[in-house]
């Protein structure tokens, strides 16, 4: 039930696929909506706040998502050589795309020696502040990947939907832990 079998993947992979994509879009959409705040608004300082520790929550789950990855069987690709070959290639993009997003976040916001408080349970402390023009830098990185990041995972779900509604195929379905459609 919670382990992948070579048929379809397992709760744990289920919950972290969709919690990860839910995280993802709100992360997105509420650093969009900072861009528009004024240093007057109550969210200009709240908004980062629950923008930080939501990616460092993100950053601790896709570790543990790689690690189960490794670990745990992987439900058999379906399609063709070109579908499998653009599937593999999508996911690794989407992987280095979070993670650049995530440690860019980082640099931004450690780049004057603070720390980064995630929900005021536990702060991470600044590794690496001495870099010139970090938080821009950074900045420019952390938006042009996360909106690369949105436009890779809208193409990743549109090919979720070509497989299930075109080719009729259990690829979709299977992240919902389901093996067969009805």
């Amino acid at each position: 039930m919670w382990r992948n079998t070579s048929e379809k993947y397992g709760l744990t992979a289920v919950l972290i696929h969709w919690l990860s994509a839910l995280v993802i879009i709100g992360l997105f959409a509420l650093g969009w909506w900072m861009l528009t705040l004024t240093y007057y608004d109550e969210w200009y300082r709240l908004g980062p706040w629950w923008h930080k520790s939501f990616g460092i929550t993100l950053l601790i789950l896709t570790l543990l998502r790689v690690l189960w990855t490794l670990v745990n069987t992987k439900p058999k690709p379906l399609g063709n050589k070109l579908e499998k070959i653009g599937a593999k290639t999508g996911h690794l993009l989407l992987y280095l795309l979070l993670f650049t997003v995530m440690v860019s976040g980082f640099l931004i916001s450690s780049a004057d020696g603070s720390s980064i408080s995630v929900f005021g349970w536990f702060s991470v402390p600044a590794v690496l502040t001495d870099l010139p023009k970090q938080a821009d830098i950074a900045g420019d990185v952390h938006w042009y990947s996360a909106l690369a990041l949105v436009i890779i995972a809208g193409g990743h779900a549109l090919a979720a939907l070509k497989h299930h509604f075109i080719n009729k195929d259990s690829t979709l379905i299977r992240m919902f832990g389901k093996t067969k459609r009805k």
